[in-house]
């Protein structure tokens, strides 16, 4: 085996966390797998702390204060894609509000 850390960031990622055999891995282009490991990252973070609310991630920060930075990485990269979409209404100014 090369000393290259592809079997570590590569191919484990795609055969345990997306469910590729060795065989599809190997028809796959590099550049797909690439994206569709990155496609995998972003999924992972926009969906890592869903179904909690700020007061249990106060209490999670408690014991682990790492906690508090990666949710606030989970709440920008939420507030992008719902950006990107168009979900989210542009916040007027205070001299918009007046008219």
């Amino acid at each position: 085996m090369r000393t290259s850390p592809d079997a570590v960031c590569v191919y484990i990622p795609l055969m345990k966390d997306l469910g590729m055999s060795w065989s599809d891995i190997k028809r796959t282009p590099r550049v797909e797998l690439e994206g569709l490991l990155q496609a995998y990252a972003e999924y992972s973070i926009l969906h890592s702390f869903d179904g909690y609310s700020d007061k249990d991630i106060s209490e999670m920060a408690k014991n682990k204060p790492e906690v508090r930075a990666q949710y606030a990485k989970y709440i920008g990269a939420n507030r992008e894609l719902r950006r990107k979409l168009g979900k989210v209404a542009e916040r007027k100014s205070f001299r918009d509000l007046l008219g």
